[in-house]
């Protein structure tokens, strides 16, 4: 089967950035909003079900069209950075926000007005009762607004503001040019995705040490624009914090992803006390690169022993690859991924002016999900594809419930990619033929576990190194680099040979405008998609309905409700983390095991 490597982006809208179908639906959102305003004003907050169900109603409609418009926009600047006018889109769809975020204050604000009684004769009726949770949330963030006034003030000027300095991070990146001299003596200009791409993923060491060290002066040269763009995102939210009287800057984060901060802290301080061995995994890979300590640009380049030839997909071969193993844990996954490649659901050639990293994005409206990445051949691609195809069967599980049920955290949402990741890394390892192969392939498997264990631990160390010093003013771009720096060498255990202080500079996650703290969730995800991995080998063919209602449950319930309900598991405890960690460790000496003889 031949798939094609370009997503189909006009059955959603024709036309690209010049659509007119878009344009129409853009205007046909204003008047929405407007009426969606109008109705909340008059609204008269009581026990009666239908008016409250009516804007519920409207709401929906009104964020399931803000979604398809912005992820197709997107979608656009994702494929070509370099599309003015999508911009202008972008920014065109953003203005429209103010008026809905004023409408749904009010909303809020409205909610809290109704007595506790009726709140709960409410709740029970048969209509309201499925969003009973998700209407509990708004009702409690509405006590904490200020007035209308306020809010719509402080809303208009996030525009300019928090909206404004994220899209600015994305233009600066778009300069970004990595000169690379090829076999052939020519040299090219890489883009930021192309150049981190062969910086960690080539074989040949000297080739990641050039491309690294021209990478961390990339990066440094610019490095004054990205601090005040880092600077301003966060001052931004750290006032608007402090104006609704909020003086701990993880409240957000944890509401969002409907985790207590104990849960968090346990996750870390159990990440922290299995660190030691992952340590000697990075010497031991450092070792038989001939090097006495791992360096940053090496941590992710394939191990080739002896003759070995390091195995490629293409990407038709990995889609038949993916859809066969999603089939032996779930027959509906496998038959949601092959549609999503017969519809070109996926954005993946490797071509220049495209933004480097991956993602999945819902259209609610069509019912339908597209997928964005630069496809490599390597087996790491295969399974970046297996996770965001994980991502787009997550939403696909969802699309016939109440629009405020489909709003899943971040912290859950990377627990079917990760999920679909391990299907993928496991498959793969059960086809080596040699030791070499298996210890190429248990290493690109434990990527992900470096990553999630040390690299997001790092990320997380240093966010709240820097919100702390944000708070007490601006922050040089040498300040920053040093925090970088510093949040390495802790996460790593000092075990590096050398680092990479400019990351912060370099990796997106910082910069987007959406919930702060945007990497914890991903350790998050990875270790409780452990637990229902371990759980899925388990029960067999058992398992797919199961997956399936946890999945379905993801918005509707806190967190650890959620693995209370499905895995019978206390995520406040240290035991279900370290289950997820064993799993990891199995594999650590798996693997030092398989190498002892090649140092």
């Amino acid at each position: 089967m031949t798939y094609a490597m370009n997503w189909d982006l006009d059955s959603i809208f024709s036309g690209g950035s010049q659509s007119p179908e878009l344009a129409q639906r853009m205007t046909q959102l204003s008047e929405e909003i407007h009426t969606y305003h109008t109705a909340v004003t008059a609204w008269q907050p009581s026990k009666e079900v239908e008016p409250l169900a009516q804007l519920l109603t409207l709401a929906e409609q009104i964020s399931n069209g803000f979604e398809q418009c912005s992820s197709f926009i997107n979608a656009l600047l994702s494929s070509n950075v370099n599309d003015s006018q999508a911009k202008i889109l972008y920014g065109d769809l953003f203005n429209k926000l103010p008026e809905y975020q004023l409408a749904s204050t009010i909303f809020s604000k409205k909610l809290t007005e109704i007595t506790e009684g009726d709140w709960e004769e409410l709740m029970a009726s048969e209509q309201l009762q499925p969003v009973a949770f998700r209407l509990g949330e708004i009702r409690r963030d509405g006590k904490e607004l200020l007035s209308e006034a306020e809010e719509n003030i402080i809303n208009t000027l996030q525009l300019d503001g928090l909206n404004a300095w994220s899209a600015h991070y994305d233009t600066i990146v778009a300069s970004i040019a990595i000169p690379f001299t090829q076999a052939d003596g020519t040299t090219v200009e890489l883009s930021a995705g192309q150049a981190f791409n062969k910086m960690m993923g080539d074989p040949d060491a000297t080739v990641r040490q050039d491309l690294f060290t021209k990478w961390e002066q990339a990066w440094s040269e610019k490095a004054d624009l990205f601090a005040d763009t880092l600077n301003h995102l966060d001052g931004f939210r750290l006032s608007t914090q402090k104006l609704h009287g909020v003086d701990n800057y993880l409240k957000e984060p944890l509401e969002y992803n409907r985790l207590k901060q104990e849960t968090l802290d346990t996750m870390w301080a159990t990440i922290q006390k299995n660190k030691q061995p992952i340590v000697d995994f990075l010497t031991r890979k450092a070792q038989l690169f001939g090097k006495e300590k791992m360096d940053w640009q090496d941590q992710d380049a394939p191990i080739i022993l002896g003759d070995m030839k390091e195995r490629t997909y293409s990407f038709d071969a990995a889609a038949t690859f993916i859809i066969e193993n999603f089939q032996k844990f779930s027959p509906k996954m496998a038959t949601f991924a092959q549609m999503a490649f017969e519809k070109e659901w996926i954005e993946a050639e490797d071509r220049p002016g495209k933004r480097p990293g991956g993602y999945c994005t819902s259209l609610p409206e069509t019912k339908e999900s597209r997928i964005f990445m630069t496809y490599s051949n390597s087996v790491n691609e295969v399974a970046t594809l297996a996770h965001e195809l994980g991502h787009a069967f997550h939403s696909s599980v969802l699309w016939d419930l109440p629009g405020l049920n489909q709003e899943y955290a971040m912290n859950v949402a990377e627990t079917a990619s990760t999920f679909a990741e391990l299907i993928v890394a496991d498959a793969t390892l059960k086809e080596a033929k040699t030791k070499e192969e298996k210890i190429n392939l248990l290493d690109a498997k434990m990527q992900n576990a470096i990553a999630m264990f040390m690299n997001i631990h790092t990320r997380y160390i240093f966010e709240n190194n820097f919100y702390q010093a944000r708070q007490k003013g601006l922050v040089s771009s040498e300040q920053i680099s040093t925090m970088m720096l510093e949040a390495q060498k802790e996460s790593y255990l000092d075990s590096l040979g050398c680092y990479h202080p400019h990351f912060w500079a370099a990796k997106l996650h910082f910069f987007i405008d959406d919930v702060p703290f945007y990497n914890f969730p991903y350790t998050f995800g990875y270790l409780f998609s452990m637990g229902i991995y371990a759980y899925a080998n388990q029960q067999g063919t058992n398992f797919e309905d199961e997956y399936i209602a946890l999945l379905r449950d993801t918005a509707s319930m806190t967190t650890e409700e959620l693995a209370q309900k499905h895995l019978q598991a206390d995520l406040t405890k240290p035991d279900f983390w370290q289950a997820g960690i064993d799993m990891v460790l199995k594999d650590v000496e798996e693997f030092m095991t398989l190498t002892e003889e090649y140092i």
